[in-house]
Parts: C-alpha cells; sequence; structure tokens
C-alpha cells in the first residue's frame, strides 16, 4: 500500500504548480494544461494533486480524477527511476515477446503496470516502438534492446541496478 504524498515535504512543488496555473488561467484546456505541468512536477498524479488542481481551478474532483485516469499518459501511482516497455505489437508477438515479459515479471516480482517495491523498476506492455526488424523488443528508459531471449534479461536488468 502506497502511502500518501507528504504535502508540507511537497511545498515548493505546490507552489510551481500554482504559479504555472496561474499563468495560464485564461486558457482553453486549462485542466489538461495543468495535469501535465502536474505530472512533470511530481512525477505522478496523487490524490493530494488532483485535489490540489480541483480547488484552485474551481473543478470537481471527480472530473480531475476522470480525465487523470482516462488518459494513458497520466498515472496516478509513483513509476519506478526506469520505465521498462515490452512491445506486444504483432510482430514482436509472434517472435516471442510475451516470454520477455513474463521474464522480466519473474525476475522483478511485479506485475504489467506495477512498480518494484524499492522504486527502482516499472513495468508496462506497449503496442509498437517501431523496431519491427529487431522483434522482439523492449526499452528501458530510452534504451533499446532488441532481437531479446528471455534468458538475456537478468544481464540486462543488472545494468540499471546499480
Amino acid at each position: 500500500m502506497i502511502s500518501g504524498l507528504d504535502v508540507k515535504a511537497n511545498e515548493k512543488q505546490f507552489i510551481m504548480l500554482k504559479e504555472y496555473m496561474d499563468s495560464i488561467k485564461n486558457t482553453q484546456g486549462i485542466l489538461m494544461q495543468t495535469l501535465h505541468k502536474a505530472q512533470e512536477i511530481f512525477g505522478y498524479l496523487p490524490i493530494e494533486v488532483q485535489k490540489f488542481i480541483s480547488c484552485e481551478l474551481d473543478i470537481p474532483l471527480s472530473e480531475v480524477y476522470g480525465v487523470a485516469t482516462f488518459y494513458t499518459q497520466f498515472s496516478i501511482e509513483p513509476k519506478g527511476k526506469h520505465k521498462i516497455g515490452v512491445c506486444l505489437g504483432t510482430a514482436c508477438y509472434v517472435k516471442g515477446s510475451q516470454q520477455v515479459l513474463d521474464k522480466l515479471s519473474k525476475e522483478l516480482d511485479i506485475k504489467v503496470g506495477e512498480t518494484t517495491a524499492n522504486g527502482l523498476f516499472t513495468l508496462e506492455s506497449t503496442r509498437c516502438l517501431g523496431c519491427c526488424g529487431l522483434a522482439p523488443v523492449m526499452m528501458i528508459d530510452g534504451d533499446v534492446y532488441g532481437k531479446l531471449e528471455p534468458k538475456k534479461i537478468p544481464d540486462i536488468l543488472s545494468k540499471y541496478e546499480e
């Protein structure tokens, strides 16, 4: 269970967000712009940040939450230091990306969409990384790994565990 965001400890981030909201207060699409900025500042959109946005913009919390959970670019859970995306597009899937994903899940002891207890990795599935010729493919942060075999996973992960 993830505890709530410490508002007091993140006071500077809330001030930054408030200043941003004030700078765009009369523009269309203010909620989307604010959510993007909030995620940039906090790394995700915890309920405390959503409540702050709701109060400052005078938008019902249910609407803020609805937008934050509808669009996949927003996350209401903290992400790991390293984001792993395994392509499950057709070319990668046919070449064994599900086995790669299963090996990552086992090695990290998490399911797709989860973050490791130490906050180091978040595991996600993606549709197409545009590297079909290298199938199966995964990306860790900006690093692309192609022609993957499940047995290579431990060595690749070890590069990010230091």
